[in-house]
């Protein structure tokens, strides 16, 4: 498992985060799941844009960049709609709604991802 704190708030955005780093996983991403709960996060590598066909709830985006820097976000993305594409992304963290908000995450803010045993 791993942790994500967005450094510039000192907030944590999850305790629970797995991570989709080959293909099978990307592609299924959180299809089957009928929902995250808080403390949960799937940050998907190699990612500039989300879709969300066949999903049954809706996330938070957060778009960062290799260096960790985040470039992009979207709130409460529904079912059945794409994110916009985020130029520039490395990765994005699939997080339950409200988390955007609650963390007070923004554009530019510093994310740290570190393994939890």
């Amino acid at each position: 498992m791993n942790e994500i704190i967005n450094k510039s708030s000192g907030l944590k955005l999850a305790d629970k985060a797995d991570i989709a780093n080959n293909f099978i996983s990307r592609f299924r991403g959180l299809l089957g799941r009928k929902s995250l709960v808080q403390g949960e996060a799937l940050i998907i590598t190699q990612c500039k844009q989300v879709h969300m066909f066949g999903m049954l709830f809706s996330i938070d985006a957060i778009f960062c960049s290799s260096e960790n820097i985040v470039l992009g976000q979207v709130e409460s993305l529904a079912p059945w709609s794409i994110s916009g594409h985020f130029h520039g992304a490395s990765y994005v963290i699939e997080l339950p709604t409200g988390t955007i908000m609650a963390s007070r995450t923004q554009i530019g803010d510093k994310i740290e991802i570190s393994s939890v045993a």
